[in-house]
Parts: C-alpha cells; sequence; structure tokens
C-alpha cells in the first residue's frame, strides 16, 4: 500500500488521502530499503526552501509515538491519521535528517557519523527554527492542525524533541517482546538486502544501527554493557532485536517517571482489543477532540487483536534481562 493508504481509508474520510499523500511524497522521504529513493533529492530541496521561510503555523502540542519498531506503532499512526485534527507522518528520518544531520541511524541519508542519543544541548537555535518551519510548513501543506509523528527511535531523544517542542505530547507504546521480535526477524527476511560491499536490513547500511546500539546505549545499561563485545559480533535476529526491545522498553519506563505529564504508555494489545476506550484516553491525553465519530468507526473497522507468536530459544546474554522487562511491563 502506498502511504499505508487502504480502500476503507478512503472511503471513511476521503480528503485525508490527500494529507496522506502529502506525508508520503514532501516530507517522510525514502529510506535505504525502499524503493522510489529518486525522490529523495526533491524531498531534501524542499526542505531547504522550507527552512527559509518563514513560519506561517504555529506547532502546538505535536504528537510522537516512541517505542520499538514492529510493535504496533504504524497502526496506531495511521488510526490517529484518520482523526479530524490530525496530520500524520510515518517515520520521517529525511525530515529529521534535514533538522539534524547526525541523526540517520539506518545510513539511508548520509554515510558519516550518527549518534543514537541527542540531548538538550543538541538542540541549537537552529535546530530549533528549522523543526519548526518544516513543522509548520507540513500543517499548512496537509491542512491539519495537529501532527502525529511516528519515530520510535525518538524514544532515545526525547530531551532533545522537548527542547524543541517544549509542549509535545509522547506515546509510549509497548507490545509483548516475542511478538515484537519476531515480527523485526520477519522484517529482515522479507526486505533484506545484500550486493556486492553492502547489506541493508533492520540494523542499517553495514550494521550501523547495531553498532551504534551497541556504543551508545547498551553501554550504560551496567547488566548488558560487560557483554558488548561479544554482541558486537552478533548475527541472530531475534537476540539483536531481544537486546534493542529490552533498552527501548527500559528507556520508556524511565520516560514514564521522568515527565508523568506528557508521557503516556499504550500496551497494543488493549488498544486492539479495546480500541473505542483505549482511543478515547488517548485522544484525551492529547488534548484532541473525542466527538469524532468516522474516527471511531475507522478504528473499529482496524484494529483486530494478533495471535500471539510462540516463544523461542534466546542467546542467554539477554534472556534474564529479556524476561525480567517482560515482567516489568506486564508480560507473562
Amino acid at each position: 500500500m502506498v502511504a499505508q493508504i487502504d480502500s476503507t481509508y478512503i472511503k471513511t474520510r476521503p480528503w485525508k488521502l490527500w494529507s496522506r499523500i502529502i506525508s508520503y511524497a514532501l516530507f517522510e522521504g525514502r529510506p535505504v530499503t525502499t524503493r522510489g529513493r529518486w525522490i529523495n533529492p526533491f524531498v531534501f530541496a524542499h526542505f531547504d526552501i522550507e527552512k527559509r521561510l518563514p513560519i506561517t503555523r504555529k506547532v502546538i502540542k505535536p504528537v510522537f509515538i516512541l517505542g520499538t519498531g514492529r510493535s504496533g506503532t504504524t497502526i496506531l499512526g495511521i488510526v490517529l491519521s484518520m482523526h479530524r485534527e490530525v496530520g500524520f507522518l510515518n517515520e520521517p528520518k529525511a525530515l529529521w535528517h534535514s533538522i539534524y544531520p547526525d541523526e540517520d541511524l539506518i545510513g539511508s541519508y548520509n554515510s558519516s557519523h550518527a549518534r543514537y542519543r541527542l540531548n538538550v544541548e543538541d538542540a541549537s537555535d537552529a535546530v530549533v527554527q528549522a523543526a519548526h518551519r518544516i513543522y509548520s510548513a507540513y500543517l499548512s501543506a496537509s491542512f491539519s492542525c495537529r501532527i502525529v509523528d511516528k519515530y520510535p527511535e525518538l524514544i532515545f531523544r526525547v530531551p532533545f524533541v522537548k527542547s524543541i517542542f517544549p509542549d509535545a505530547k509522547f506515546l509510549f507504546l509497548i507490545r509483548n517482546g516475542w511478538d515484537t521480535c519476531h515480527s523485526i526477524t520477519n522484517w529482515s527476511d522479507r526486505f533484506g538486502q545484500k550486493t556486492q560491499d553492502k547489506t541493508y536490513d533492520w540494523w542499517g547500511v553495514n550494521r550501523r544501527k547495531w553498532r551504534l546500539l551497541m556504543k551508545e546505549i547498551v553501554q550504560t545499561h551496567g547488566d548488558l554493557s560487560v557483554y558488548t563485545n561479544e554482541m558486537n559480533d552478533w548475527t541472530n535476529q531475534t537476540d539483536m532485536a531481544a537486546v534493542e526491545w529490552v533498552v527501548s522498553m527500559r528507556e520508556g519506563l524511565s520516560l514514564l517517571k521522568h515527565y508523568p505529564d506528557d508521557v503516556m504508555q499504550v500496551r497494543y494489545e488493549t488498544l486492539c482489543m479495546e480500541p473505542q476506550k483505549t482511543l478515547k484516553q488517548i485522544l484525551e491525553f492529547l488534548e484532541l477532540a473525542t466527538d469524532d465519530s468516522q474516527f471511531f468507526q475507522y478504528a473499529n473497522s482496524t484494529l483486530r487483536p494478533s495471535a500471539s507468536r510462540s516463544t523461542f530459544e534466546l542467546n542467554k546474554l539477554i534472556t534474564k534481562p529479556f524476561l525480567r522487562t517482560m515482567h516489568e511491563l506486564g508480560y507473562e
């Protein structure tokens, strides 16, 4: 599906098609594992223009969906995009690369320096200005009042994002770790590519994302840092996915403590089983209107519980941290 649009989406609220096409064509960019990368030079040229133009619409309380990829973040974003006030950006990594060039974890747009974690001091005046101008341009182009930006890895950059948008809201999506790891592995099997000198998969160009995860994130976890030398050489996709899931979930739990008024935890399984109730709570937290009947109609027709995947054997170095994190999140 182009821009995650299907017939149900179009039938429910046809005018939303414009917002999704604008998002897809001009603001999200095409990462290294996808087709249509010919459009990227035009996307970055567009950003360069927007960063020079005055702000036309104030960016108010942007929403960021955080967590681990393959945990339901996309479907949550698509459902929220149906709300009459919302414009949705699905992993706009090109946009963020234009704002802050050193943030390209995958290597889609930059083969040199990159960083996993960004902090308050990284939000320079130029970065703040660029972000507000591009987001403002998106609001105008998509005829939206509020932005929902789904970019799971921003979970390690919340202080940075808060410095840019002090009134930002965050949805921390959690999902059963077994299911998430299965899904990450399947994604790499389906979309991973190999050439003579490069490998592209979940872990970026030639494992770029994995190396940065080890260096900047795993090193800060006492029970994992002692094993980084061994983990650096791991090739088993599910073991690697388990590491990313553990450190991402730990980060989210920490954010709930540090930003209790700005971060809401959403359980994927509950969202699918009780969409009406869960989404009403989400809208109230985000300060979005709760009387949008077409929004709830779409959510009820789209969200369905999925069967849980079976457990599997993990490398012994990550098994205990994985099971402990499952328990902390309330999973058996």
